[in-house]
């Protein structure tokens, strides 16, 4: 795959980061409290982690010029690294450790955003 330019780079950069927002304001809408926006760990990153009720979910966002592209962008691999992210933050925050986490995808396109919950189970 050939090499992105600098600013090419640096547009989808902040094209995702509206999509988080995108994805955090839909969430509030919701009901859901964000705990945490792009948690990075020495084992993966987490784009939002938010809290509702007694379930704290752990949200990967996606943008796409469809929904579905979006969802089925998420592979095996990067469940697996937002896990081993997972559990690092429930390991190092006690305070959350008696909520139930759950794994999220939400996509976006456009100024769609459909929410995915329960997208898939702990691969590990």
């Amino acid at each position: 795959m050939p090499k992105l330019p600098p600013s090419l780079k640096r547009t989808n950069y902040l094209r995702g980061m509206i999509a988080e927002i995108y994805a955090m304001a839909y969430l509030v809408v919701k009901g859901y409290r964000i705990v945490a926006w792009r948690y990075k760990t020495p084992v993966g990153e987490i784009d939002i982690i938010a809290r509702r009720g007694d379930v704290l979910a752990f949200v990967e966002v996606k943008l796409r010029a469809d929904s579905e592209s979006g969802f089925y962008a998420i592979t095996p691999r990067s469940q697996r690294r937002i896990a081993r992210a997972a559990e690092h933050f429930m390991a190092s925050r006690s305070r959350f450790s008696a909520l139930f986490p759950r794994f999220d995808a939400i996509a976006v396109s456009g100024f769609c955003v459909r929410h995915l919950d329960n997208a898939w189970l702990n691969p590990t």
